[in-house]
């Protein structure tokens, strides 16, 4: 089996290593515009095999995506950071080009390739490839609900004091400020988490989540990559192993939830055939309401890129 990683900054870098690292590919090929920057970090990652006992080949390519054909999977984690003074327009415009670019590259070489984006602004990227590759759906696909859980069990292990392994959530909505974790189907070795952590210090914890990205960069001057691209290589083997993982992920829905053409984190089992069916919970009120919000803040970025033209 064949993945590529479109990328080779810090998230496409950390996605193939992991990838690696799980050794259950014959090949990651990493590839990137910057001279050099794949070829190195692919070398680096391969010099580690014999230290870390894996096998899978790591290859590193300058913008040649000849070398990615036949490629099973392929990872989009391409695209400019948002830099001081540039609106959110800016920012969809420059990556949504970008992003159309891999994806009719990728189309070329490795036309039955799953598509999984990280690439930002999330959803709309996710979009963008969509429109781009002409594919079924369920064969194209964001990761952002798997690192935004993922930050949200971190931080209820710490507060509960027990392993991040025990502790199960959920997360829907769009990839930023108005995601919607879902106390209600959060629990740990299946207590419920509200027995757990008092109602106050949950909806702090539930604040952190939704600014979980934006805290990294204040500390660090730059976003999070350890877990984005540990998230993006675990969806990956969910899919290659053929595993029918529930996770969420930023899909197309066509009625679910009420809700049409947009994408939009939800639960969906993920198999050999990509998002093989998105699962519908039985949300309250409340739940639904915060959903819908989300949805509409999403919806008018989806509507900032279709206005652009960028994608015929």
């Amino acid at each position: 089996m064949k993945v590529t990683v479109v990328g080779a900054g810090n998230v496409g870098a950390t996605c193939a290593n992991v990838l690696a690292h799980r050794d259950f590919l014959q090949e990651v090929v990493l590839l990137d515009i910057k001279e050099g920057t794949a070829e190195g970090k692919a070398l680096d990652s391969w010099q580690q095999a014999p230290i870390d006992y894996y096998s899978t080949r790591i290859t590193g390519v300058t913008n040649d995506y000849e070398k990615t054909a036949g490629s099973d999977v392929v990872v989009i984690t391409s695209g400019l950071p948002r830099k001081p003074g540039m609106s959110r327009d800016d920012l969809i415009n420059t990556n949504a080009n970008i992003v159309k670019s891999v994806t009719e590259n990728i189309s070329q070489y490795s036309p039955d390739a799953i598509i999984i984006v990280v690439s930002n602004p999330l959803d709309v990227m996710t979009y963008c490839a969509y429109l781009t590759a002409g594919k079924d759906s369920s064969k194209v696909f964001g990761m952002a609900g798997i690192l935004d859980t993922a930050r949200y069990r971190a931080f209820l292990a710490e507060e509960i004091g027990c392993s991040p392994k025990d502790i199960q959530a959920i997360l829907m909505g769009g990839h930023g400020d108005t995601m919607v974790p879902l106390p209600r189907y959060t629990t740990v070795s299946g207590i419920p988490v509200t027995e757990l952590v008092a109602p106050e210090k949950l909806e702090a914890i539930i604040q952190r989540t939704k600014v979980g990205g934006g805290e990294i960069v204040n500390l660090l001057g730059t976003s999070a990559w350890y877990a984005p691209g540990a998230a993006a290589a675990q969806m990956v083997e969910a899919v290659l192993k053929d595993e029918k993982r529930i996770y969420p992920c930023c899909a197309w829905l066509s009625g679910q939830y009420g809700l049409k053409d947009i994408y939009l984190g939800v639960p969906v089992i993920l198999g050999k055939n990509g998002i093989e069916k998105i699962i519908e919970l039985h949300l309250n009120q409340n739940e639904t309401e915060l959903l819908n919000s989300s949805a509409e803040h999403v919806k008018e970025v989806m509507d900032v890129l279709d206005n652009m033209k960028v994608v015929a």
